[in-house]
């Protein structure tokens, strides 16, 4: 990493910049690699997202790297953005990141360029619907495109460590002083408030309250999925093809369900079952 000003340390990809000495000798490997043997993190669990306050550490804002500059958010609040996901592990464990704090290859962390941190963020890969929830507390990737540095143990949940980067979808978990959270600016982890009146039971198809599991690029994958969930739920699983300005997405939802009770009831057990990334949603397509 290279110190940006006293604490805007860069990830593996951060170059030298025009504010700061270069102290890329610090690092004993010349290129970063993963640990040794084969580390089991099946038990590793995603990162918990809970509301820290806004600190001036890492949000110095506008920063210069490599003679550009780069603004930090002044809040996550709604954010969405696919585009390619690296990671970094060995050569910078132990070294502090931009907040300060110290990197751990093994944790569930990431650096991006312009979320504010400490933040949490959902991290999903396009390619194979595997998702994770991370803490974002360094800065990077400064090299090329790329929008997200996850760390060793967050790319290898997501199956990407071979292929060095991967297509991913970055959602903002904002976390409110009262400890309700928003993803991408929706409600997430708690029962949205109970109407007095339940809305009338709705067809597959029809505007309704859904349970997203995933989304895809592909139809491939969101099929594979979709049969999956079927037989191991038995509830009514859909396809739900959807045009972006990014392209054609295929969300793999369950439902719909009658109520935000009812929906709640089922993220919960999906959730138990290993679906960590299902997300409550009312959707018309």
């Amino acid at each position: 990493m290279i110190l940006v000003s006293l604490v805007l340390a860069g990830c593996s990809s951060t170059p030298g910049t025009s504010s700061a000495p270069d102290h890329s000798s610090r690092y004993t490997l010349a290129q970063d690699v993963g640990p040794e043997g084969d580390v089991d993190i099946s038990n590793l669990e995603d990162a918990s997202p809970r509301y820290e306050a806004p600190r001036p550490a890492g949000n110095r804002s506008p920063y210069t790297v490599w003679g550009k500059q780069y603004t930090v958010m002044a809040s996550a609040e709604g954010y969405v953005e696919r585009g390619t996901a690296s990671w970094y592990g060995k050569k910078f464990h132990g070294h502090k990141t931009s907040n300060g704090e110290i990197y751990d290859m093994y944790a569930m962390s990431a650096a991006h360029k312009s979320l504010p941190i400490p933040g949490y963020a959902r991290v999903t890969n396009l390619d194979n619907g595997r998702s994770v929830v991370v803490r974002v507390n360094d800065r990077g990737p400064f090299h090329g495109d790329r929008l997200i540095d996850l760390s060793w143990a967050a790319a290898k949940k997501l199956d990407y460590l071979d292929r060095g980067t991967a297509r991913v979808e970055v959602a903002a978990i904002n976390v409110r002083p009262d400890g309700s959270m928003f993803l991408a600016g929706q409600p997430w982890g708690e029962a949205a408030p109970a109407n007095d009146q339940s809305p009338p039971a709705v067809a597959a198809g029809d505007r309704g309250i859904f349970v997203q599991l995933g989304s895809f690029s592909r139809v491939e994958p969101a099929r594979k999925m979709q049969d999956s969930v079927r037989q191991l739920t038995g509830e009514s699983v859909r396809v739900n093809p959807i045009d972006t300005a990014s392209g054609r997405f295929h969300r793999v939802q369950v439902g719909p369900f009658r109520d935000a009770s009812a929906a709640t009831r089922e993220q919960q057990r999906l959730q138990l079952q290993g679906f960590r990334q299902a997300m409550i949603l009312t959707d018309s397509h």
